[in-house]
């Protein structure tokens, strides 16, 4: 906005210029109290550019020998690009630039690339989603524990009728395929015999590429076993037992990173455990499982295009087997106590463990105990 001093300037000068073009330069100096020469120069500059002429022009000179030479101005800017949002101030550390972050800050606005607005969430979410719209089938899987005992729907019913008080979640990323395993505690054992429930069902029905898969969960004992462990654990083991397939943990702390497992854990809460009633532990699994065949079938996800895990997985794997997702969601502890039956005491006060012998009996009995899986 112009101010009314310029304007009453500009006026003065205009009136000035009028009066020296009708009585001349020396009558319009004497009665506009300056000198002949500042009229002629505002005259001049009148007749070269009409109005635009009176406006002062900048005193800025024409050449600065302490002036920032163009390629390291070039070499500036492409440091905002590369950086993206991070501020003047931490790109003139990292880079161990001379220039203050005021210069810093000058240079990328000039160049028009100064906008370090905070990316809006929705924005944020979106780019996600396209991310992993390109991932093949089973090649990111998150994995990822739930406390029951915070629900004040369930916790009645969980205390009255020895319900499961640990929720185990599988969920493929890609496409949102659901695996659901319970137990009455957090432990590396159930989180290792859900692995391998898991793996069973993989390796059945023929599911996994031939290239790299991840399976990724936090750093939570029941995963990574004792924080001093120098081994692998009992968990990693397992889900490495299939070729290619790996077992990641996240950054300490970093639980956005376990976004898609968690979701269902939210979904859960206000879908299944704060509406649903129950009469005792098998009548629990029954609904269980037949949630978790409702969201892999018929429950259109809103933001995967609104399509079901099946319509998703048949887009990127069309000889899929349905029966994957109709996989019985499975009660650990039952599972646990068939795996302590199947150990023997061998010759030799040597024990031995023939429950990867029987590995095919323990599953069905598993799958029966949930749904059935043809």
């Amino acid at each position: 906005m112009i101010s009314s001093a310029i304007v009453i300037l500009f006026l003065h000068r205009y009136q000035m210029v009028c009066y020296a073009l009708k009585h001349g330069v020396k009558p319009a100096a004497k009665a506009f109290h300056t000198s002949p020469t500042v009229v002629r120069k505002w005259m001049k500059r009148f007749k070269k550019d009409g109005y635009d002429g009176l406006v002062d022009l900048s005193r800025r000179p024409h050449h600065s020998p302490r002036a920032t030479a163009q390629h390291i101005k070039d070499h500036i800017v492409n440091l905002q690009k590369k950086y993206r949002r991070l501020g003047a101030r931490q790109v003139k550390t990292l880079e161990n630039l001379t220039q203050a972050p005021k210069t810093i800050r000058k240079f990328w606005r000039e160049a028009g690339v100064s906008n370090r607005r905070r990316r809006k969430k929705y924005i944020t979410k979106r780019n996600l989603r396209e991310i992993k719209k390109q991932f093949y089938l089973f090649q990111q899987s998150c994995e990822d524990t739930k406390d029951l005992t915070d629900i004040p729907e369930y916790w009645l019913q969980m205390k009255r009728l020895n319900l499961p008080t640990v929720q185990y979640t599988r969920r493929e990323v890609s496409c949102g395929i659901l695996f659901l395993g319970f137990a009455n505690e957090l432990s590396l054992i159930h989180a290792t015999l859900f692995a391998s429930y898991i793996n069973h069902q993989l390796t059945k029905y023929k599911t996994l590429p031939d290239l790299p898969t991840y399976c990724q969960t936090d750093n939570g004992s029941e995963f990574c076993g004792s924080w001093n462990a120098k081994e692998p654990s009992a968990y990693t083991n397992t889900v490495e037992s299939i070729p290619g397939q790996l077992h990641t943990t996240i950054f300490p702390g970093a639980h956005r990173m376990q976004a898609d497992v968690e979701t269902i854990h939210g979904l859960m809460e206000t879908e299944f455990y704060e509406i649903e009633t129950f009469t005792d532990r098998a009548d629990f699994m029954n609904k269980a499982n037949t949630y978790q065949l409702f969201f892999n079938l018929e429950r259109p996800n809103t933001y995967k295009e609104h399509k079901t895990p099946w319509q998703l997985a048949q887009e990127k794997k069309p000889d899929l087997d349905k029966r994957l997702l109709m996989t019985a969601a499975v009660d650990l502890d039952a599972l646990l106590n068939i795996y302590t039956s199947s150990l023997a005491q061998g010759g030799n006060n040597v024990l031995t463990n023939p429950f990867y012998e029987k590995s095919e009996m323990i599953w069905n009995f598993a799958g029966e105990n949930g749904a059935e899986e043809d």
